[in-house]
């Protein structure tokens, strides 16, 4: 699979309300990275996406990749997602919240380890012919994230390049289909927030720290500050020479010791 593959969001899918498994995020971005965008796309697209390609991309193993495929296809039919549908003066009249489907189909051929899947009808705006108020990142920024809290998070940030993001704990709840799980802010920084920052450093471009603002005693923000990661710096003119097999005799005077 491609590795400059790109994905392209409406920011209404960034801030929906969903939750996927990280091998069902795979299927789903995998195929957001083939819709074309330079001509009309219909609910009658098939995707494909394979075990193979999904092995290759994330650096996983051709079994696991396998098995997780044929998870994804039985259970991405059933996958909702909440989107809030702000008025625009002329369809919709007052704020909204729109349930739909990701995928209306999805086919799994067993001898190929692959995935056939169609987008739902609802859905598809919010891919294709994209203006404005949209998220473009690399699909190869996340592949090889194992949390699926942390491939969120990320969208969350690219969404916003400037650097720095502040969220309310409530909102980063409700898009990740949280409001009832991890109550105590300890037990969200321990199974959500931690393993989510962590894959971001280790696996993104980019390098993340956070804090959290309170409002009274409660935590109610959490402040996100983020910057593209520093390339390693360059191995030095002695080293590459070193490595080479060529060193000069000033650089042998300057390592020998004395009487040497």
């Amino acid at each position: 699979m491609d590795s400059d593959l790109q994905v392209v969001k409406s920011n209404h899918i960034i801030e929906a309300s969903y939750r996927l498994s990280v091998a069902e995020q795979r299927v789903i971005l995998c195929a957001i990275s083939q819709v074309r965008r330079d001509q009309p796309v219909t609910d009658a697209v098939l995707y494909s996406v394979t075990a193979a390609e999904i092995a290759q991309l994330c650096a996983t193993d051709p079994n696991t990749a396998y098995r997780d495929l044929q998870n994804a296809a039985e259970r991405l039919q059933t996958r909702r997602v909440s989107l809030l549908l702000e008025p625009d003066g002329v369809t919709i009249r007052s704020k909204r919240r729109r349930v739909t489907c990701w995928v209306q189909t999805v086919d799994y051929i067993d001898q190929e380890g692959r995935i056939e899947m169609r987008f739902g009808k609802d859905i598809l705006p919010y891919l294709t012919g994209l203006q404005r108020e949209f998220t473009r990142y690399a699909l190869s920024d996340v592949a090889k994230m194992t949390s699926a809290y942390g491939i969120r998070l990320y969208e969350m940030l690219v969404q916003w390049p400037e650097g720095h993001r502040e969220v309310a704990l409530d909102d980063l709840r409700r898009w990740l289909q949280l409001e009832d799980r991890y109550p105590s802010i300890k037990d969200f920084k321990r199974w959500v927030l931690d393993p989510a920052v962590e894959q971001i450093n280790a696996h993104s471009p980019l390098m993340l720290t956070w804090s959290q603002r309170k409002t009274g005693r409660k935590v109610t923000h959490l402040v996100f500050d983020y910057a593209p990661k520093k390339p390693a710096k360059a191995a030095s003119k002695a080293t590459a020479k070193r490595k080479a097999g060529k060193i000069s005799d000033a650089e042998i005077a300057k390592q020998a010791r004395p009487g040497e």
